[in-house]
């Protein structure tokens, strides 16, 4: 998969945004290494677009010890990295941005091959040496810092202010006949640390019953993670409102959900919609399954106290609405990594 910035170039040379901005590695190449996980994808794509890169996916799948001892291990002799006609041949791209720890290895061997050449950009704390990177981008709420580490509130993601704008100036029928207002309603689903039981799926059905009263209509989206029982108590709780509810066939509406919803309720075991969410500049409120680790309540606590984000409750009465500035990491990340690469390429002249 190949992206080129609308109106950019190849090679190093001054690029103008919409914002007036200059984005100097607009058109330059790159490769977004990962796993192939739709949640990291996001997070390097947002930043790729963000910096006007035309960027190819790189999705790695070592296996046996390589696997298992990834970020730590060597790329497997056997992948070939750096030989033609390998996944990771030469030319090498003048940007490369990887996240989660199957990709660690890779950047890492990048870095042996080409050197000054690739500018490598880690998302999220790779468990390994700064050296890992010239630039390693982690939440406010992650422990780690150093001179090379950007972090941000929320994780990197595509939905710009300029895409939510553009997606507001064109209403699709469906929604814009559904009374405001209209509340999008994300699903999540169990993780490492939460989980739905029934407890919590009658607390979150409790909820939604208690916007109904206020709410105009519903927006509601599933995930690949949502499981069927959440699905059905969602459904039961929204039955009486008017509402969309996608069944998970044909195009996912979530960035039409995200563009035109007056009210957001998103999951607190997803990072990455929470933080989607919080660049519409519209209140969010967050349902808490039951369990939860040290590090989600640093995330989510961070951005109450921002002014982003309140608690969904067992019972919610008149909604009042408050606002707070669109959070978008993807471009504050990438003015970082624009600094740090005008930077260094006047230093190495």
């Amino acid at each position: 998969m190949t992206r080129l910035a609308d109106g950019a170039g190849r090679g190093h040379q001054r690029h103008f945004g919409e914002d007036g901005r200059r984005h100097p590695l607009a058109g330059l190449s790159a490769w977004i290494i990962t796993d192939g996980k739709i949640g990291m994808d996001v997070q390097c794509i947002g930043v790729a677009d963000a910096l006007g890169l035309d960027y190819e996916m790189k999705h790695v799948t070592p296996q046996g010890l390589s696997r298992t001892l990834a970020p730590w291990a060597p790329v497997a002799r056997k992948e070939g990295f750096a030989r033609p006609g390998s996944a990771f041949a030469p030319p090498f791209p003048d940007v490369a941005i990887a996240t989660g720890r199957l990709s660690i290895p890779y950047i890492r061997a990048l870095g042996r091959h080409a050197r000054l050449a690739t500018y490598r950009i880690v998302l999220q704390d790779p468990k390994t040496s700064a050296r890992t990177a010239d630039l390693i981008w982690v939440p406010e709420h992650d422990r780690r810092r150093g001179v090379n580490v950007v972090t941000t509130l929320t994780a990197p993601h595509s939905f710009s202010q300029a895409r939510l704008a553009s997606l507001r100036s064109d209403v699709p029928p469906a929604i814009a006949a559904l009374p405001s207002p209209r509340i999008a309603v994300i699903l999540g689903g169990p993780s490492g640390a939460y989980r739905y039981t029934e407890a919590a799926i009658a607390r979150l059905a409790a909820a939604l019953a208690g916007l109904a009263a206020e709410a105009g209509s519903f927006l509601v989206t599933p995930s690949r993670r949502t499981p069927r029982e959440v699905l059905a108590a969602v459904e039961q709780a929204t039955r009486s409102s008017p509402r969309i509810l996608w069944d998970m066939t044909g195009e996912n509406p979530y960035p039409q959900f995200l563009a035109h919803a007056d009210w957001l309720v998103v999951p607190a075991d997803s990072v990455n919609m929470t933080g989607e969410a919080c660049a519409t500049g519209r209140p969010v409120l967050v349902f808490e399954p039951d369990g939860g680790s040290a590090k989600f309540r640093r995330f989510h606590e961070a951005l109450r106290r921002y002014g982003a984000t309140r608690p969904l409750a067992g019972t919610v009465g008149r909604l009042e609405p408050w606002d707070y500035q669109p959070l978008d990491s993807a471009d504050v990340i990438a003015r970082a990594i624009e600094e740090r690469w005008s930077r260094r390429r006047h230093m190495l002249g």
